[in-house]
């Protein structure tokens, strides 16, 4: 793609925006020390070696200095990484391009082990970087510890004993981080929009954000699960005042309920369900090979349940070409499977491919301003007169609903208030009438609507 970035430089190059970058073999508690800078749990944390795969961002503020902080997979020896599997050697060239992207790096090792020829390694590695590099030597949950860092001196870089469970000298080692941090001039931005894509495993939610960002970035595998955590991706199109600024949110695969039986799969629909309420909008990508599923459902019943814009893509249609599928046919499957969807837009894309990629960002742009789609009160009135003379309002024994007029009070989700005689008299039905009323007259496509009913007594 043409006039993009990812906000990132690579060759060396002094990086863009300031990100600190936390690295270190597997379970030595880089997530941990993420989640307590961040001030809540973003990276899944467990005792399960290799946990956290992709890239984990967070924008924090630290003394005044804001700066993106990095959670990284943990670095196992580079012959390993390469000969063992491909989610390793994943891993291994994540780590090396957020290594590539920090302004600052922070190597975690254990305090309560001796320095492991693997730390060795990786501590080789930074000072290749030419990045400033200190050591977080972790686990220093007992001050009696503190005198063991000693011996990770022999990595060359400046030592601070910490404990990520306690909080315990986190505060001198981010003093060190923020004064290491170069001056980036900073520049006012508009709010990026936050877009969340959710998925079941394998459906190619990874692959799809690559194909926009044009980088490896997140791990692609054919091992259903690859993506745990919820990784974030800054993601900018064009420059200046019409640059066009997002964070790309990826998230872990939604499996089958029945399928998910261990807490880090507990764990990951969490953070699927957090990263949704926290989204402008919300991509829910199918499988075109297998149609929709209870999965789908799920992630979709979430969205509105949010009360977030939601558009749906469908995955792999280059494998659907050609075969008895067609684009109306899986249109009328998603109708069937999940029918309170059919407000979203739903687009036919190949992350192999490219097809309909640049499309589906233009179509994630229009699902975000229809959300804050704003209606003159006059001419919301005219639509819902002209709704109740098609449709009569329903009666309870001798009294009917009466609408007297109703005010548009909110977007993000768009909010009608309708001012009744009794909220009461509203059944389900016409509830349901006049919001297709205000889709057919406005849009309001992938929007949530959310109607509000108040009493008022004069009659």
């Amino acid at each position: 793609m043409n006039n993009q970035t990812t906000e990132q430089q690579h060759d060396g190059a002094a990086p863009a925006r300031n990100t600190v970058a936390i690295v270190g073999r597997p379970n030595v508690g880089k997530s941990a020390i993420f989640n307590r800078l961040a001030g809540r749990r973003i990276a899944i944390v467990h005792e399960m070696s290799g946990v956290t795969r992709d890239r984990l961002a967070c924008e924090i503020s630290w003394e005044g200095r804001r700066f993106e902080l990095i959670d990284t997979g943990g670095l196992e020896r580079v012959d390993a990484a390469r000969n063992r599997d491909e989610i390793a050697s994943g891993i291994h060239h994540q780590v090396q391009v957020a290594i590539e992207d920090a302004a600052v790096i922070v190597l975690v090792v254990d305090l309560t082990v001796a320095v492991a020829p693997l730390d060795e390694e990786v501590a080789s590695l930074l000072r290749r970087s030419g990045r400033p590099v200190v050591v977080a030597a972790n686990k220093a949950d007992d001050p009696r510890r503190d005198d063991w860092a000693a011996e990770y001196e022999r990595l060359g870089f400046h030592v601070y004993p910490v404990s990520a469970l306690h909080g315990r000298g986190l505060y001198d080692l981010m003093e060190e981080v923020t004064a290491s941090l170069p001056d980036i001039p900073s520049r006012e931005e508009e709010e990026a929009l936050r877009v969340t894509v959710a998925g079941r495993p394998n459906a190619g939610k990874s692959s799809y954000l690559n194909r926009i960002l044009e980088d490896e970035r997140l791990i692609v595998s054919e091992v259903p699960g690859t993506t745990r955590d919820a990784i974030e991706v800054p993601f900018t199109i064009g420059d200046g005042a019409g640059a066009r600024r997002y964070r790309l949110i990826d998230t872990a695969g939604v499996r089958n309920p029945k399928r998910r039986r261990d807490a880090v799969e507990m764990f990951g629909w969490m953070r699927t369900a957090e990263s949704i309420r926290r989204a402008d909008v919300v991509v829910l990508l199918m499988d075109a090979t297998e149609g929709p599923r209870k999965q789908d459902k799920r992630i979709a019943a979430e969205a509105i349940e949010a009360r977030k814009g939601i558009l749906v893509l469908v995955n792999k249609w280059d494998l659907a070409e050609g075969t008895e599928v067609t684009r109306e046919s899986y249109a009328a499957e998603v109708k069937k499977a999940v029918p309170f969807l059919d407000f979203a837009p739903l687009l036919f894309v190949s992350a192999l491919t490219g097809a309909e990629v640049r499309e589906s960002l233009d179509a994630i742009d229009y699902v975000a301003a229809q959300v804050e789609t704003q209606i003159t009160t006059g001419v919301l009135n005219r639509v819902i007169r002209d709704a109740v003379e098609r449709n009569a309002p329903p009666a309870s024994g001798n009294r009917r609903l009466k609408i007297f007029y109703a005010v548009q009070t909110g977007t993000r989700p768009v909010r009608i208030r309708f001012f009744v005689n009794d909220p009461k008299l509203v059944g389900h039905g016409y509830r349901q009438y006049l919001t297709n009323r205000l889709r057919a007259a406005f849009g309001l496509e992938g929007a949530p609507v959310v109607l509000q009913f108040s009493a008022r007594t004069r009659e």
